[in-house]
């Protein structure tokens, strides 16, 4: 059975990090993945969008069509609110908090959270977490620990490849992106170690 993701925010939250994370841990595992990336003007903070199928048979196309999603997983609220058409019936919708508002007319963040809330998806606070993980920029780490709970692939499986992602920038670094991951996963399986 193929587990589509659809992963939306904006420039320079790591949104294709958390792509490549996923996609390394998912071909560790031995699958299928296809992926696919829409940067707009990432470098200005504009819509950053990438997909993922993961698949233990082959798949035809890296396109996700609508309403077949399992996951939206967004790094900043709007942005994942506006994949939503993507989302299957019985999908997820987790999203990280705290707004990226780089535009004049972004929306009441109450508004924001109550569509979210209404729809049955978890708010994260990514940001939070990653702070007191050591460092905000393991924001985005945050957010796969907490898309963990519901992705197909062991925890493992998923912390190796945290590790291969930033072991080249040092220990310190790799422990507060391990530490940032289990933070994540613990918001949404408390019971989870």
């Amino acid at each position: 059975m193929t587990s589509d993701i659809v992963i939306a925010g904006v420039g320079g939250q790591g949104v294709l990090s958390v792509a490549a994370i996923i996609a390394r841990a998912a071909r560790a595992e031995g699958l299928e993945v296809k992926q696919t990336e829409v940067h707009g003007m990432a470098q200005r903070g504009g819509a950053v969008q990438a997909t993922l199928r993961i698949s233990p048979q082959p798949i035809a196309s890296e396109l996700v069509p609508r309403h077949t999603a399992a996951m939206i997983l967004g790094l900043e609220p709007v942005e994942a609110l506006r994949y939503l058409e993507y989302l299957s019936p019985d999908g997820v919708l987790i999203t990280a908090a705290e707004p990226v508002t780089n535009v004049t007319d972004y929306p009441p963040l109450a508004e924001v959270h109550a569509v979210v809330r209404r729809i049955g998806g978890h708010l994260v606070e990514a940001f939070r977490l990653a702070k007191e993980c050591g460092s905000p920029r393991a924001a985005n780490v945050v957010m796969v620990g907490a898309a963990s709970v519901h992705l197909p692939l062991a925890v493992g499986s998923l912390e190796a490849a945290v590790t291969e992602a930033f072991i080249a920038k040092g220990e310190r670094v790799v422990g507060i992106n391990l530490a940032a991951f289990r933070a994540g996963r613990a918001i949404l399986s408390p019971a989870t170690p």
